[in-house]
C-alpha cells in the first residue's frame, strides 16, 4: 500500500498510504514506547484543557458586555469557537496524540489488515488514558488557582449542566447526544482527511481547515468525548459532579465519535479507495518489451 500514484477511480490512495504510515508509527510507539506515547497523548489533553478553558473565558467576557437588547453572548460564542479551533492545530503541529482522530486511523488500518482490532483498541485505550491524564493535570492546576473564577466558571457549570441533561432526558436525550457526537468527529476527521490527502501543500490552508472544522463543532454545540472529559474534570474538582451521569455522557460520546470518525470517514474512505478487487478483474497491461 505504498503506492502514492493517483487514479481517477481511486483518488484517495495517497491519503490511505499516509494514514497507514502514521498508523505504523503510532502502533510502534504504543507498543515498545508506551510511556512516551502516553506522554504525547497527555499533551493533547493539556492543549484541549487550556484552549477549552480559554473558550469559556471568552464567552464570559463577551457576556459581561451589555448592549441595548442584552449582552454580546452570541458574538462571544462565535469568537470563542474560532479560538478553540486552534486546539486541533496545536495538537497536529506538536505531534500530540488525540483519541478522536486516531479513531479514523485505526479503522483504516484494520480494514487494510495493517493492525488487528485488539491492537487498535489498545492504542485507542492508551490514547484516551493519556488525553484524560493531560486534561486532569490542567483541572488540578486550575483547582488551586483563580483562573476560572467568576463568569468563566459560571459558563463551564452551565455547559456541564446542559451536557448532563442529555443523560437525564432519557432515550431522546441519548439519541441527541450520540448524533451530536457523530457529527463532531465527522468534522474533525474530515479536516484530517484534507490535511493528509496531499492536495493541500501549504500550512496556512491546513491550519484554516482545522480551525473551521473545530469551529463548526464548538459553535453548533456538537459533542467531543475528550473535550467533555476535560470539562467534567475541571468543573468536578471545583464544584463537584455526578460521576455516573458524566461517565454515561462520555461513553455515548465515544460511541458517536467512533461512528463519525471511524466509520463515516475512516471505513468509508478505506472502502471507496480500495482498488484490490478492481485490479483482480482488470489487471494492468504488461509493459512492452524492448
Amino acid at each position: 500500500m505504498n503506492d502514492r500514484t493517483e487514479s481517477p477511480l481511486f483518488p484517495g490512495k495517497y491519503f490511505i498510504s499516509t494514514v497507514l504510515e502514521a498508523l505504523e508509527t503510532k502502533t510502534a510507539m504504543a507498543g515498545v514506547l508506551g510511556r512516551r506515547y502516553l506522554m504525547r497523548a497527555a499533551m493533547a489533553g493539556i492543549i484541549i484543557g487550556l484552549l477549552y478553558g480559554a473558550h469559556y473565558g471568552v464567552i464570559a467576557a463577551f457576556d459581561q458586555v451589555t448592549v441595548a437588547d442584552g449582552t454580546l453572548y452570541q458574538l462571544g460564542r462565535l469568537v470563542a469557537a474560532v479560538l478553540f479551533g486552534w486546539a486541533l492545530v496545536f495538537i497536529y503541529y506538536s505531534r500530540s496524540e488525540l483519541l478522536t482522530s486516531n479513531m479514523m486511523i485505526v479503522t483504516i488500518g484494520a480494514y487494510h489488515r495493517r493492525t488487528t482490532w485488539g491492537r487498535a483498541l489498545r492504542l485507542l485505550g492508551l490514547c484516551f488514558v493519556g488525553n484524560f491524564v493531560g486534561g486532569l493535570l490542567v483541572a488540578v492546576l486550575v483547582r488551586f488557582s483563580t483562573l476560572v473564577d467568576g463568569g468563566t466558571l459560571d459558563q463551564m457549570v452551565a455547559s456541564v449542566d446542559h451536557k448532563l441533561a442529555f443523560i437525564t432526558a432519557g432515550p431522546t436525550g441519548w439519541t441527541d447526544l450520540v448524533v451530536r457526537a457523530v457529527l463532531c468527529n465527522f468534522c474533525i476527521n474530515l479536516a484530517m482527511l484534507l490535511v493528509y490527502n496531499g492536495l493541500i501543500k501549504d500550512d496556512l490552508t491546513k491550519t484554516l481547515v482545522m480551525i473551521v472544522a473545530v469551529f463548526i463543532f464548538a459553535f453548533l454545540g456538537l459533542e467531543h468525548s475528550v473535550a467533555n472529559t476535560v470539562l467534567f474534570s475541571i468543573v468536578g474538582l471545583r464544584e463537584g459532579i455526578d460521576l455516573g451521569l458524566a461517565a454515561a455522557n462520555v461513553a455515548l460520546c465515544l460511541i458517536g465519535n467512533f461512528i463519525g470518525g471511524g466509520l463515516l470517514i475512516g471505513l468509508y474512505y478505506a472502502y471507496v479507495n480500495d482498488d484490490s478487487q478492481w485490479l483482480r478483474k482488470n489487471p494492468p497491461a504488461d509493459e512492452p518489451t524492448a
